[in-house]
């Protein structure tokens, strides 16, 4: 018995030990990450001031910085605004994405009949489509959250399909010998399954999400960040532009670190792609 509670100690140690390792290089690794760009930021800001750069050109981080002062441009209301039409637009993708992977696993016919025409629609370049889009729908927060989803929803569709693909057929087959119906099959046995492929796809839609919203944005708008990117470049404000990416990146980055944190969650380690 003492034996037993000694190796169960030992391996509560040991596991202790383990997580201890994992927690110091996952700071480590962050502490990376931000050192580096920290220097970048520093860098840019000695380069600019060194050399006497005018703001026009290339302003200093500390000037792009000072523009959030500036009530004229509603920086929260214009990020806002964004942030909506990336999150809806990239919701919408996941949903529809899914659906109809799934619906296509389940029907051989279907997939025949409508993927060849998804490829060939997903084909289109979605700047050339947006002033389409612009005539049929008008302009405004859903209409740049559709031109969002056409970004997004294709990567989506293929990665699940995939992953509903690489199930185990003798699992399924297992469920139907049980009288499954095709939700319990699909609950049970093809989501878990396939999480770690439509995770895939999400990361890639989260980068696109962005690109969406500002394509919807520059063609016809009257809110968001890039709409006042638009309306900063008529004066030359070089820092508020600057401004405008970086908010626009920050709303990127927060949604894929959403995408990591879920994965995280739902997907076992040893699963992760």
């Amino acid at each position: 018995m003492e034996s037993v509670a000694e190796d169960a100690a030992l391996a509560g140690q040991a596991a202790a030990a383990q997580r201890r390792a994992e927690l110091r290089q996952t700071l480590l690794h962050w502490l990376a990450v931000f050192g580096v760009h920290a220097a970048l930021v520093l860098v840019w800001q000695l380069g600019v001031r060194a050399a006497a750069l005018p703001a026009v050109v290339l302003p200093a981080p500390t000037d792009i910085i000072a523009t959030l002062a500036r009530p004229n441009y509603d920086w929260a209301g214009n990020t806002w605004v964004t942030a909506i039409e990336i999150l809806g637009g990239y919701l919408l993708s996941l949903v529809a994405g899914v659906g109809l992977a799934l619906l296509f696993s389940w029907s051989r016919l279907l997939t025949l009949a409508l993927f060849p025409l998804l490829v060939t629609l997903n084909m289109i370049p979605k700047v050339a489509l947006g002033p389409l889009v612009i005539v049929w729908f008008s302009y405004g927060i859903g209409t740049n959250m559709l031109i969002t989803f056409s970004l997004c929803f294709f990567p989506i569709l293929l990665t699940t399909l995939r992953g509903l693909r690489e199930v185990e057929p003798d699992l399924l087959d297992l469920v139907r010998s049980l009288k499954g119906s095709r939700w319990a099959m699909f609950r049970t046995i093809q989501l878990p399954g396939s999480l770690p492929y439509i995770f895939s796809g999400m990361k890639v839609a989260a980068i696109l999400a962005v690109a969406g919203a500002v394509v919807g944005e520059f063609i016809a708008s009257d809110r968001g960040l890039a709409y006042l990117m638009i309306q900063v470049q008529a004066s030359l404000d070089t820092a508020a532009m600057f401004m405008a990416v970086l908010l626009l990146t920050l709303l990127g980055i927060a949604l894929y670190l959403a995408v990591l944190l879920l994965e995280r969650i739902f997907v076992p380690k040893d699963a992760r792609k």
